[in-house]
């Protein structure tokens, strides 16, 4: 299984297709919803995942299609409906790892007190850590399933100055 996010990776594995960096966090975004001129370039925003080619580009959609199906359960390939509508994709993706997001805030909220009795306190700790390391990841990959989601729905990033 592919790695789902990288937010510094070591190496850059596709062509630089914009300028700056796109492997921080950031804030909003401002899209605007316009055709594109032949040569223009394309602004990607800071939480763009990696794997996914920018907007535009050519089989960016079908990189966008494996990406999501990577975040989704492995079931969700079974259903023709899922790639060939790719901003449905999108939005399922999105309640899944928001679904995600809430059940590891639930669990680090229980895990002492329904675990307490049968492990030491150090387990518990490294388990919290745990929770919270995936926490931080899936608040990242629901930011960049949101971007890739815009841009499905025709949405351009502007670069803010």
């Amino acid at each position: 299984m592919s790695v789902a996010f990288r937010q510094y990776p070591a190496t850059h594995s596709q062509p630089n297709f914009h300028a700056g960096s796109n492997f921080h966090a950031g804030g909003p975004v401002r899209t605007v919803v316009r055709g594109r001129q032949q040569g223009e370039e394309v602004y990607l925003p800071p939480g763009w995942p990696v794997e996914v080619l920018p907007p535009g580009a050519p089989d960016w959609e079908a990189s966008a299609i494996g990406w999501l199906l990577d975040q989704c359960p492995p079931d969700y390939r079974g259903y023709p409906v899922m790639r060939r509508h790719p901003v449905v994709l999108a939005r399922l993706a999105a309640e899944f790892i928001e679904g995600q997001i809430r059940s590891s805030r639930q669990a680090l909220a229980t895990a002492r007190p329904s675990l307490g009795e049968y492990v030491d306190d150090r387990v518990l700790d490294q388990t919290a850590d745990a929770i919270q390391t995936e926490g931080a990841r899936l608040v990242r990959v629901r930011r960049a399933v949101a971007l890739v989601e815009e841009a499905l729905r025709g949405g351009i990033f502007l670069r803010k100055l």
